[in-house]
């Protein structure tokens, strides 16, 4: 007879399972997205970048000309200060065209191509260099021997 508890046990799970289910289907039913109108799935940026649902006042638009916008971010001269770097050639792989700086002041790695050099370098030579960033990280230009 222990057996009949056991059964109503399992019984009551699923029929609780079943219960759950059902009022989980009845839940996406009711927060069904899909026939949204377009309207209601746009959003906004507000002036702060902030995203909003609801649309920017046109009252408060700003009109800027063309002539203002600078894409090229270049300052005087003067406000230029080109700090040369140095550095030991780690590794250079002449054939393959590339190779490696270790800069004395921080240690780090720096990648130079041999388009880079100034003059002909190798191995565990102490070079000057000036550093640039590149799609693919920092690289190091104009590489010349440091003059002693």
């Amino acid at each position: 007879m222990a057996d009949t508890g056991l059964k109503k046990d399992r019984e009551k799970k699923k029929r609780k399972a079943k219960e759950d289910k059902a009022h989980k289907k009845a839940e996406r039913k009711a927060n069904n997205n899909k026939g949204k109108s377009l309207e209601d799935m746009m959003v906004y940026l507000d002036e702060n970048g902030n995203l909003s649902d609801t649309p920017p006042d046109p009252r408060r638009k700003k009109t800027i000309n063309a002539e203002d916008i600078s894409l090229d971010n270049k300052r005087p001269a003067e406000e230029l200060v080109i700090e040369d770097k140095k550095g030991i050639i780690t590794f250079y792989n002449e054939s393959k065209g590339y190779g490696f700086i270790t800069d004395m002041k921080t240690k780090a790695n720096v990648f130079f191509h041999v388009n880079q050099l100034m003059e002909p370098v190798k191995e565990n030579n102490i070079v000057v260099y000036e550093t640039e960033r590149t799609p693919r990280g920092i690289s190091a230009v104009r590489v010349r021997k440091e003059k002693k």
